[in-house]
C-alpha cells in the first residue's frame, strides 16, 4: 500500500506539477516554460467560467444537501413508522452512479419528454421547466440533480449524531416549556456540529472534483455554459491536447482541495472537544 501510494498518487502529482512548467502539447517534453501555462489559464475566458459554474454549483449543492439532509434526518428521528424503509429510499439515490442520475434527470428534464411536456399533457400548456437547455439555469439544473442523489448521505450522517443527543435534554426542554425549533438551533445543532463539519467536507469536495453528472446531463453545454474546471482539465488533456495546460489547471485544483485541510483540522479539534466533554 505505500509503494502504491507513493507511486500511483504522490508520483502523478509531483509528474502533473513538473509538467505544468512545461510548454507539453500532445506529449511531455522538458521544455521549461516557467509559469506561462499558469498566465495563460488564468487569461482563458473558458478557465474562468468554469470556476464560477463550479462557485454557484457549490454554493447551491453545499446549502441545499445540508437543509434538506437536516430536515429529513429530524424527519427520521421522530421514531416515525416505516423508519427502515423511509431510509432506504432517501439514501438509495447515493448509491447510484453519477452518471446514472445524471442520464435520469437528462431525460426528466428534456422539455419535449420530460416534466414539462408531462405537465403540459395534463392541461397546462404554457408550463415550463426548461432549465437543462438554458444557458443561464442549466447549473441550477445539474445542482438539482446532484442535491436529490446527494441529501440521503447528509441525512444519514446527521441521523448518526441526532441519535446521540441525550434525550434528557430533550426532557428538561418539554419541563421548561421551550419550543422544539429553539432547542434545535440553540441546542442540538451545536452539539451536532461535528457531523455537520463532516459533511460539509464531503460535499465541498465533491464539488471541486464534480465531472460526470455534468457530462452526463449537458456536456458542458448548451454551448460552454454548464462548463466545470474538471470537465475543462479532461477536454484539454484528451481532446485539445494540451497536456501543460490541462496539468497547470490540474494544480489549481489540488491547492483548491489543499485548501480544504483547515476544514479536517477544525473538525478533529471540535471532535476531540466533543469526547472531552463526554
Amino acid at each position: 500500500m505505500a509503494i502504491t501510494v507513493l507511486l500511483c498518487y504522490v508520483g502523478t502529482v509531483l509528474w502533473s506539477i513538473t509538467v505544468s512548467f512545461t510548454s507539453a502539447k500532445t506529449f511531455p517534453n522538458t521544455n521549461f516554460v516557467g509559469l506561462a501555462q499558469y498566465e495563460k489559464l488564468f487569461t482563458t475566458d473558458r478557465w474562468w467560467l468554469s470556476l464560477h459554474n463550479m462557485a454557484l454549483f457549490g454554493v447551491i449543492f453545499v446549502i441545499a444537501c445540508l437543509v434538506l439532509g437536516f430536515f429529513l434526518a429530524v424527519f427520521i428521528d421522530q421514531k416515525v413508522r416505516g423508519e427502515g424503509i423511509l431510509r432506504t429510499i432517501f439514501l438509495y439515490p447515493y448509491a447510484m452512479s453519477f452518471v446514472a442520475t445524471g442520464l435520469v434527470w437528462q431525460w426528466m428534464l428534456n422539455p419535449g419528454l420530460g416534466l414539462q411536456e408531462a405537465v403540459r399533457q395534463l392541461g397546462f400548456p404554457n408550463f415550463e421547466f426548461d432549465w437543462i437547455i438554458s444557458q443561464d439555469k442549466v447549473m441550477y439544473a445539474i445542482a438539482l440533480a446532484a442535491v436529490w442523489q446527494s441529501a440521503g448521505l447528509v441525512m444519514a450522517l446527521l441521523l448518526a449524531s441526532l441519535r446521540g443527543v441525550d434525550e434528557e435534554i430533550w426532557k428538561a426542554a418539554r419541563i421548561d416549556g421551550i419550543p422544539v425549533w429553539r432547542v434545535y438551533l440553540s441546542i442540538v445543532l451545536p452539539m451536532i456540529a461535528p457531523g455537520i463539519a463532516t459533511a460539509t467536507v464531503l460535499l465541498s469536495l465533491g464539488v471541486i472534483k464534480v465531472f460526470d453528472v455534468v457530462v452526463a446531463m449537458t456536456g458542458g453545454g448548451p454551448g460552454i455554459a454548464s462548463e466545470v474546471p474538471a470537465k475543462f482539465i479532461m477536454d484539454y488533456l484528451f481532446n485539445r491536447a494540451n497536456i501543460g495546460l490541462a496539468s497547470a489547471a490540474s494544480v489549481v485544483l489540488l491547492l483548491t482541495v489543499l485548501a480544504l485541510l483547515p476544514w479536517l483540522y477544525a473538525k478533529n479539534r471540535m471532535e476531540h472537544a466533543n469526547n472531552k466533554g463526554h
